[in-house]
């Protein structure tokens, strides 16, 4: 079993441990010598990996090493340029009799996804407007079985096993929130286009079930999620007979929750409840970037620069008692 974990790596450290495989290459360096550059992997995080001096022996097993491929690695942890690496002394294939466990080496959503899909469905058939509830029970259950693997990205914010149904049931949590405040809300409109704003990236993205996302469709290419959320959405409500003001509702939430053209939504929102759905997402997805930036960071320090949120730096407070 996995005893060491990418998040408690330090300098200097000697470990002996199985990673997984996230990009690996024979290349050349400046002196002509080969060397294995190989980038390693688990639910807490990815370290960059050197074995120098390869040697044509070494080659061939080497090169047979490729992405999402279990290692076990022994090595020791240097720095480079201000980051943590793993020098690798050793480096083999992990065997049925080493006995991993997969959730170990991805990243996962903290929360069990069944337990996250019969909370979101729960919601749909609680909807009181029969054609929202028909809508979104139909779309969640035509699409279970990849909603429950299903990551929200393929990279940043909810880039995990399971991180759809994470993403999307802390919005419906917040949202129902900010409906028993702002009472003049349209409770289930709000959270239609919750359940429903980003389930488009089941067929933008394309990943495996353990929750890797491998880049994107075709279609996810050309056309994106947001433009595919209204394509579904258009051709459900016309089958289930919704009426065209409601069904043009629902699609223009998609449309505009990015709410900038730069970042794909052609318009911003047009009413209170498309308003609403954007900040539930800005405000889940923002708030991950930080956590997860902060579980890499010791108290008393600041974290490295998080690209998705303007390259700040963030602060942890130092813990209760350390002062």
């Amino acid at each position: 079993m996995k005893e060491i974990f990418i998040k408690d790596l330090r300098k200097d450290m000697e470990v002996t441990d199985f990673f997984m495989v996230k990009a690996c290459g024979i290349k050349t360096g400046a002196n002509g010598k080969q060397y294995l550059d190989i980038t390693l992997g688990d639910k807490t995080g990815e370290v960059s990996g050197k074995k120098w001096d390869v040697n044509e022996a070494e080659q061939p097993a080497l090169a047979e090493i490729k992405e999402k491929d279990i290692v076990k690695i022994k090595g020791i942890v240097t720095e480079w340029a201000g980051q943590l690496q793993m020098r690798v002394q050793r480096i083999r294939m992990a065997v049925p009799e080493d006995e991993q466990f997969i959730g170990d080496f991805v990243k996962a959503a903290p929360e069990d996804p069944q337990e996250m899909y019969d909370y979101i469905f729960g919601v749909a058939q609680g909807l009181a407007d029969e054609d929202l509830r028909k809508l979104c029970v139909k779309v969640l259950s035509d699409n279970r079985e990849r909603l429950l693997y299903y990551p929200a990205a393929s990279k940043n914010h909810h880039a995990q096993l399971g991180g759809l149904l994470y993403h999307t049931k802390r919005m419906l949590m917040t949202g129902e929130r900010v409906c028993q405040v702002y009472t003049t809300l349209n409770r289930d409109l709000v959270l239609c286009g919750v359940i429903l704003h980003d389930m488009e990236k089941l067929n933008e993205i394309v990943a495996e079930e353990d929750g890797i996302a491998t880049g994107y469709s075709f279609e996810g290419q050309m056309l994106g999620h947001i433009i595919q959320g209204i394509k579904m959405v258009d051709k459900l409500t016309l089958e289930l007979e919704i009426p065209r003001e409601k069904a043009i509702m629902v699609e223009h939430m998609i449309l505009s929750h990015h709410y900038e053209p730069e970042f794909g939504s052609p318009k911003r929102p047009l009413f209170p409840e498309a308003e609403v759905l954007h900040y539930l997402d800005i405000l889940d997805a923002r708030l991950f970037d930080m956590q997860a930036a902060l579980d890499a960071t010791q108290p008393g320090e600041f974290s490295d620069r998080v690209w998705t949120l303007e390259n700040r730096k963030l602060y942890k407070p130092k813990e209760a008692g350390n002062d």
